[in-house]
């Protein structure tokens, strides 16, 4: 897929080691991607706000105010960010998508499934126009 603007990502995991796995998967993508970190709560908060991301990959587990709070808040009443959660703990798949995730991909599944859904998530705010 080729896109005219660059896809703004924020990586939301406070597991450095974790952060920079994704980092580097990501930047190994085809598509032009503006990817910007943090590693906890208040961090996420003012990076959300100001780089407005076409996407999020969000821990469940983020220190600080429950995911489920931030996601619902990134939602808001317009249309926000594409939300991929991250979590170690499966069980939450249903609770994070019952709250709006666009897709949950749990830590222990392989890089290719995190890949597919971010490939669907780009394709996706590419098709309604929002890059």
């Amino acid at each position: 897929m080729t896109l005219d603007r660059p896809v703004r990502v924020l990586v939301a995991e406070n597991d450095e080691r974790l952060r920079s796995s994704l980092r580097t998967l990501l930047e190994q993508e085809p598509v032009h991607i503006v990817l910007r970190e943090s590693s906890d709560l208040e961090g996420f908060v003012t990076q959300a706000g100001q780089f407005r991301p076409h996407l999020v990959l969000l821990d469940w587990e983020l220190p600080g105010r429950p995911a489920a709070a931030l996601l619902y808040a990134l939602r808001g009443p317009s249309a926000g960010p594409r939300v991929i959660v991250l979590s170690r703990r499966p069980e939450s798949e249903s609770a994070a998508l019952s709250i709006g995730a666009d897709a949950f991909v749990s830590k222990g599944e392989a890089p290719d499934r995190l890949l597919t859904a971010f490939r669907q998530l780009v394709e996706n705010v590419a098709v309604e126009g929002r890059i």
